[in-house]
Parts: structure tokens; C-alpha cells; sequence
């Protein structure tokens, strides 16, 4: 039953990622929806794939999208 809540969690955050305009948030979702992936191989019981999804797509990928987001935006004068 958990894993049907957290397989809705992983695929609504991942939509709406999709549909927001501030980059920012769509980074912070598309963590979410990594971490949700993460738990579903530790379910099925694979601790390996789940700690490498962790790591890179709930942490690093969120992480990266967030600093080109801010290194790229534009100073308004």
C-alpha cells in the first residue's frame, strides 16, 4: 500500500515540475521526486540503486539546477 502512496508522490511532484515557471521550485520538485524513486528501491530491496539515486537525483541534480538558475539570471538595473 506504501508503495502505491509513494509512487503518486514521485509522479504529481514530477508533473508539476513540469508546469512551474519559477525554475527554482521545478528544482526542489524534481529532488522530491528523486528521493520518492530512491524509496521505491529500497522497498523492492535494493539498497545500492536507491542510495546512488539518492545521491544524484534527489541531492546533486536539484543542486545544480538551482546554481545554473542563479548563475544565469540577468541583474534588472
Amino acid at each position: 500500500m506504501i508503495e502505491y502512496i509513494v509512487i503518486f508522490v514521485a509522479v504529481v511532484s514530477a508533473i508539476i515540475a513540469l508546469l512551474q515557471n519559477d525554475l527554482l521550485k521545478a528544482a526542489i520538485l524534481t529532488g522530491i521526486s528523486g528521493f520518492c524513486v530512491a524509496v521505491l528501491f529500497q522497498i523492492l530491496l535494493a539498497p545500492d540503486v536507491a542510495l546512488t539515486q539518492a545521491i544524484v537525483e534527489g541531492a546533486i541534480v536539484p543542486v545544480f539546477i538551482a546554481l545554473a538558475v542563479l548563475k544565469t539570471r540577468r541583474e534588472e538595473a
